[in-house]
């Protein structure tokens, strides 16, 4: 799919002075805000940005101070663990 917007220019080169692929900057913002929302899983972030490996995905979350295990994930894990009696 293929998506446009449009952009008050000023808002363009305030941008684009710390970040010339403004393609790259809305997509990676995308997958930010898609994990961290848990509406996009670590490997639908890894096809997007079109990363070869999770660790390149786990790179980019800690880069951006997303976690990618959180709280929640550990209480759910000893949920489970908890359930199994391990």
């Amino acid at each position: 799919m293929h998506i446009a917007i449009d952009l008050p220019d000023d808002i363009v080169a305030t941008l684009q002075a710390t970040c010339p692929d403004m393609t790259r900057l809305v997509l990676e913002s995308l997958a930010l805000e898609g994990y961290r929302s848990r509406q996009l899983s670590t490997e639908q972030v890894r096809q997007l940005l079109g990363f070869e490996t999770r660790f390149e995905v786990y790179d980019f979350l800690g880069a951006h101070e997303v976690p990618f295990y959180t709280l929640e994930d550990l209480k759910h894990d000893l949920d489970t663990l908890d359930r199994l009696g391990a």
